[in-house]
């Protein structure tokens, strides 16, 4: 994938099949955001997560207990290779991934993928994706942790009566323009703060900068 930001759309996965490589934690995390998405999930991979058995188990997920094969591409629409450490599987996926016609990512190599996987921030009805374009996925985690401490119980309920007044006002309200003028008076008064607090090794890093630009102009 190139180094562009993307363009961010949310994918309908519901009833289709995709395929998770891998057997981690890792892999649990990604499965368990494709079953929420509906998708029909594949696992493959030698040995599996002790989630991940349970799911297999109780019918939620297929498990293929070997190697990928460019057979299971089949009639796939998103693979997501979380094998990192194998440079030479991310390749032949990319290249297959052309051919066959699926979405494509590789944990870590953004390059050999064709598309993004932010990290996601989950609170009832609300996803949050967060990207920083492949430059910084630590960062990208640390925001979906700090965000997730963020949106509380009260926040889950106060999306849930706003879904539950918008479905009221399409069937008492036949005027658009009111119906979105009611659902902004529903939200007028909701707001986020935050305040952004930075790592002493970008503070450093900033100080060396100066030191130096002092430097060179003396």
């Amino acid at each position: 994938m190139s180094s562009t930001a993307g363009f961010q759309v949310t994918l309908d996965l519901d009833g289709r099949q995709c395929l998770v490589i891998g057997g981690d934690e890792e892999a649990v995390e990604k499965t368990t955001r494709l079953l929420d998405a509906g998708a029909k999930v594949t696992v493959v991979h030698p040995t599996l997560h002790g989630d991940l058995r349970k799911l297999t188990a109780s019918g939620k997920i297929i498990h293929r207990g070997r190697t990928f094969r460019s057979t299971d591409a089949q009639d796939v629409v998103v693979i997501l290779n979380l094998l990192k450490d194998d440079l030479a599987l991310a390749k032949s996926l990319y290249e297959l991934a052309k051919s066959e016609r699926f979405l494509l990512w590789s944990m870590d190599h953004a390059e050999y993928s064709t598309m993004l996987m932010p990290a996601l921030v989950k609170r009832g009805s609300l996803r949050m994706a967060i990207s920083t374009s492949g430059h910084a996925p630590a960062l990208a985690r640390t925001l979906r942790e700090n965000l997730e401490s963020v949106f509380d119980e009260e926040f889950d309920q106060f999306l849930d009566w706003l879904g539950a007044l918008r479905a009221e006002l399409k069937k008492t309200e036949a005027s658009d323009l009111r119906r979105r003028e009611r659902l902004l008076e529903a939200v007028n008064g909701f707001a986020l703060t935050a305040t952004l607090q930075y790592p002493n090794s970008w503070k450093l890093s900033r100080e060396q900068e100066l030191e130096q630009v002092g430097k060179d102009g003396g």
